[in-house]
Formats: C-alpha cells, structure tokens, sequence
C-alpha cells in the first residue's frame, strides 16, 4: 500500500527492485513536505494546525506526519518520563497529551538526539493516532491513518469472462467485471450483483475499513468463510465498486478468462502501523 509497506519500493516486501549497482540498505527512510494543512483535534480542541507538516515513510509502515513544534499547542504536551530507542532515529521521548478534560499518556512522541542526515525532523512532534480523536486536511477528516501520497487506485471496467465457483456451485459468472488496481495489491476483480447467485453468500458480522475505500462488509460461501468483500457504500473517489462484490482467490475458485487466479506472496491484507479500532458510525464519519 503506497511507498513503504505491502509490497511498495520502499517496503521489506518490494514487488520490484533499483537498478543500482551496488545493495540498497535494507532500511531506507524516506521524509518529504505533506504540502497540505493538516490539523489534529483532542479532547474538543484543535491541538495542532499545520501547512508545514512532514510525512515519514519507514519500512512495513504507513506514513506518520510530523508537526512543527511551533504549529502544537504549547500547553497540550507534557513530557514523561518514558524514552524509547528508534533504530534509525535514536532517543525519543515520549509526551501526554493534554486538552479539556481528556489525557492521552504516551499521546506523542519527538525524537530528540538526531543524527545529521535526519535533521529534517528537528523539533517535530508526531501524534499517536489511535489516541487522539481525529485528524483533518483542511475540514475533510482523513480516517485509519495518514494519506499515503503514493497510494493509487484506479478502477477500469472490463469485459473478460470472470467465473467464481466454491466446490460444484457456479457462485458468479460475468463477462463485465470491474478491476481494481490498488498500490501494493493484486488486482480485486469485483463482480455486479446481478452476476451472482446471491443464494450461495451469507452474510457474516465481521467489517474492517480501508482509510481509501471505506467500510467493508464480507459474506461465507457455504463452508467458505469470509470468502466475498463489498463495499455497500464505497467511498466517492472509488464509488465504482459500491453494491458490487469481490471473491478471494485463495478461498473460491476464481477464474479469468479460463485463468485460475492465485494470490503472490505477499499479497495479503496485513493491518500494520498507527492504525486505530474504528467504530461503525466513526467510520462513516467524514466530517
């Protein structure tokens, strides 16, 4: 997903490699200017508001934005005692964050003892996201984590023959399925409902939310369990895919053009980095 994690260029799990002569360290750090106004909210303040942040991208790790000091409210951090150790970043010490009535221990965090090469982050603070209770660029609330300036999706309508069966069951047959090629990812193949006997799919309570989508809901194909995705109301930028639905190839049998599609490694969904438990309601909270 985008730059440094899944299986983005600068991620343990990179689908491609440089052409240099020489081995990249396995580690690379990548820092550059968000260039858009971000803000935080904790405990019914805004705590911070920046046109100056910085995103961090670290290997099997979704960006982290960086404020100014000098954009943080000076009397919503309090620092502790507790210190850790970044491998690459030295010291950081670690704040409460403090605003109304609410606290957050542990709510921020700033590096302290940088080295030369990372001087760009010299007096920036970095924000736990599941601690606080939102983040904003501009007046639109950016959800799960920071936007990933390299995450792309693009959503082409297709007119292959796509098959999905589970044991002897035809569960789906279309030859107008819609593709979706997301960094990181293999391509979702996603299926109209009309093309599915919606008798073979039950629906299970379990949802996860992708910050770029939005909430996902799954269904089990007889003993398949979470076999099928869709998002009922996906969000504008892909609402594409809304109502349609998607199948595992590594659960059912998914078939394109005669193809049966695999998975590579690598190509799971695997949750990492700052993100945060999302309630239903919050989640369909954008503003």
């Amino acid at each position: 997903m985008g730059l440094s994690w899944q299986q983005g260029p600068l991620s343990p799990g990179a689908i491609g490699r440089f052409l240099v002569p020489e081995p990249l360290p396995k580690r690379l750090l990548y820092v550059e200017p968000l260039r858009r106004r971000m803000r935080v909210r904790f405990g019914g303040a805004w705590i911070a508001d920046s046109e100056h942040a910085l995103l961090l991208f670290e290997p099997g790790r979704y960006p982290v934005a960086y404020f100014p000091r000098t954009d943080v409210s000076s009397e919503t951090l309090e620092r502790n005692e507790h210190t850790t150790r970044h491998p690459d970043l030295g010291l950081t010490s670690w704040y409460t964050v403090r605003a109304g009535e609410k606290n957050a221990p542990r709510g921020a965090w700033q590096h302290v003892e940088l080295m030369a090469y990372a001087s760009e982050l010299q007096e920036r603070v970095a924000f736990a996201w599941p601690a606080m209770d939102a983040f904003y660029e501009e007046d639109e609330r950016i959800m799960g984590h920071a936007a990933d300036s390299y995450h792309r999706i693009d959503i082409r309508q297709s007119s292959r023959n796509l098959v999905v069966r589970h044991r002897d069951r035809t569960v789906a047959e279309t030859q107008r399925p819609i593709a979706l090629y997301e960094s990181g990812f293999a391509t979702r193949w996603y299926v109209p409902r009309a093309d599915i006997d919606e008798s073979a799919l039950t629906f299970v309570e379990h949802q996860t939310f992708c910050p770029y989508k939005g909430l996902c809901s799954y269904y089990d194909i007889g003993d398949a369990r979470l076999a099928a995705w869709g998002y009922r109301e996906a969000y504008p930028e892909v609402g594409r895919i809304s109502g349609l639905v998607s199948f595992e190839p590594d659960i059912v049998s998914v078939q394109l053009d005669g193809t049966q599609l695999h998975l590579e490694p690598g190509q799971t969904v695997i949750p990492h980095g700052p993100d945060r438990e999302l309630s239903v309601a919050e989640a369909h909270l954008r503003r």
